[in-house]
C-alpha cells in the first residue's frame, strides 16, 4: 500500500485540484449570474401571466413567486450543476464519464417529465375548479369530493405519462392505469 501511495497521489491529486477549481469557479459564476439577474431582470409581465394562469399558486401556494426569482434560481442551479459535471469529467475514468453521459441523456427527459407534471397539475386545478362550479350550479351533492376526484384523476394521468417518458416502471404504471380506468368504467356502467 505504501509503495502504491505516491502513484495514487501523483495520479489523482492534480485531477482533484482541477475538479475543485472548476466547481469553485462554477459556484462563483453562478453567484455572480444570480446577482446580475436580480439587478437587471424585471419580469412584471411574466409575473402577471404566472398569477393569471395559476402557475404561480401551483409552484408557490403563498403566491410570492416572482419571475425574477424563478429565472435567477434556475440559472444559478444550472451553472452550479454544470460545474459539478465538469469537475466529475476531469477525472476521465470510465465511471465518471458514464455518470456525466447518463445525466446528460436523462436531463431532457427530466425536463419534459417536469413540464408534464406541471401541466397536469395546472390542468387538474383548472378542470377541478370547473367541475366544482358545474356541480354547485347543478345542485349535486358533495361538490368538493367530485372536484378533488377530477384533480386526482388528472394528476394520476400526468404521473403515468411522466413515468412513461422517463422509462420508469413503465409496465407497473400502465397496468395500474388500465386497472383503475377499467374499474371506473365498470363502476359507472353498473351504476
Amino acid at each position: 500500500a505504501l509503495e502504491r501511495l505516491p502513484y495514487q497521489i501523483s495520479t489523482y491529486v492534480p485531477s482533484l485540484l482541477a475538479a475543485l477549481t472548476l466547481v469553485l469557479g462554477a459556484y462563483l459564476t453562478a453567484l455572480l449570474a444570480r446577482w446580475l439577474i436580480y439587478r437587471i431582470f424585471k419580469g412584471r409581465t411574466i409575473d402577471k401571466f404566472l398569477r393569471q394562469s395559476g402557475v404561480a399558486f401551483l409552484v408557490d401556494p403563498s403566491g410570492r413567486l416572482r419571475a425574477t426569482r424563478l429565472v435567477a434560481e434556475s440559472v444559478y442551479w444550472c451553472l452550479l450543476l454544470s460545474g459539478v459535471l465538469l469537475g466529475l469529467n476531469v477525472f476521465g475514468t470510465d465511471l465518471t464519464t458514464r455518470i456525466v453521459q447518463g445525466f446528460l441523456f436523462l436531463l431532457p427527459k427530466l425536463l419534459i417529465a417536469g413540464l408534464i407534471l406541471l401541466g397536469g397539475a395546472w390542468l387538474g386545478q383548472y378542470l377541478g375548479r370547473g367541475m366544482l362550479v358545474w356541480v354547485v350550479n347543478e345542485n349535486v351533492s358533495s361538490p368538493r369530493r367530485l372536484a378533488a376526484a377530477v384533480r386526482i384523476v388528472i394528476m394520476f394521468v400526468a404521473v403515468v405519462v411522466a413515468a412513461d417518458q422517463l422509462d420508469f416502471a413503465r409496465s407497473v404504471f400502465l397496468a395500474a392505469f388500465i386497472i383503475l380506468v377499467g374499474g371506473a368504467v365498470l363502476a359507472v356502467s353498473l351504476a
